[in-house]
């Protein structure tokens, strides 16, 4: 298996790398970056690309560990008992298969996501550390192990909103995707957008990195919302006049709100804006 992108996903010779060796490794992929440099789209064009399912696992605060592996569904089992149900003396009817389950016991290696691990308790990663590395599980209410038939391409993203234990960093091959210079944002535009006006790009390139550029911003736009901000631009026809006299230093840019996404942001723009001016 060998991963070299997609026509929908530019990645870099880099990233290309760091995909290939954690397939060679067996080892799950650690993708780190600022939100919206396509960890999550990488798992989706990975799939893709290598003709296999998808299986999602997104993490949330609350999620636990055992939830990727199985759930008990006992105020089912306890309903049906009430009801006087004939499978209720099955135990297994009750055990739900989590998304480590499914990725086991698919038929062909499939790519697993674990998304946004660092969201989670402290202890989640290193919970899942057994079965990773073993590509196994036991389930008690049955008493059966679960074995994987094929091992799967595990892909887990974090924005590192916490620190991960160094057991399970260990275990993985780790890659940082940098923010797109300039030559790949294009590339990535053009994928996006492959008849947009060359002049357009050119002057809305130069504003959002200079955006990007101001220092104090609570979130500097990254390139989903640089690809939302084109959209807006080529549906309301804004010219490249517009864009080339939005200087932020003296005005900011036009459809702001595709690119700043919180008012402290906007406000220190403005001012800036409006201590330029005086200045001038």
């Amino acid at each position: 298996m060998q991963f070299q992108g997609t026509s929908d996903y530019v990645a870099t010779p880099e990233l290309r790398m760091a995909v290939n060796a954690a397939i060679r490794l067996q080892r799950p992929l650690l993708l780190k970056g600022e939100p919206g440099t396509g960890k999550t789209m990488l798992a989706e064009q990975l799939a893709q690309s290598l003709d296999t399912e998808l299986i999602q696992w997104h993490i949330k605060s609350t999620t636990k560990a055992h939830q990727g592996l199985y759930e008990y569904d006992a105020v089912s089992r306890l309903r049906d008992s009430q009801l006087g149900v004939d499978k209720v003396h099955d135990i297994s009817n009750y055990i739900v298969p989590g998304k480590l389950w499914q990725a086991f016991t698919a038929d062909k290696p499939v790519v697993l996501l674990i998304d946004e691990i660092d969201k989670a308790d402290i202890e989640f990663p290193n919970d899942l550390l057994l079965e990773i590395d073993k590509m196994e599980f036991f389930v008690y209410e049955t008493q059966e192990r679960i074995v994987a038939k094929h091992r799967p391409i595990i892909l887990i993203t974090s924005n590192n909103e916490k620190e991960l234990p160094d057991a399970f960093l260990r275990r993985c091959f780790f890659h940082y995707i940098d923010f797109p210079d300039r030559e790949t944002m294009q590339e990535i535009v053009a994928v996006h957008y492959p008849n947009i006006q060359a002049e357009l790009v050119k002057e809305a390139m130069e504003v959002f990195f200079d955006v990007r550029k101001v220092p104090g911003l609570k979130k500097k736009p990254s390139t989903s919302e640089l690809i939302d901000w084109l959209k807006l631009l080529m549906a309301d026809d804004i010219g490249v006049d517009v864009l080339r006299n939005a200087d932020t230093k003296t005005a900011i840019p036009p459809m702001y709100g595709a690119l700043l996404k919180n008012e402290q942001d906007v406000q220190l723009l403005e001012k800036l804006a409006f201590m330029s001016r005086r200045k001038g």
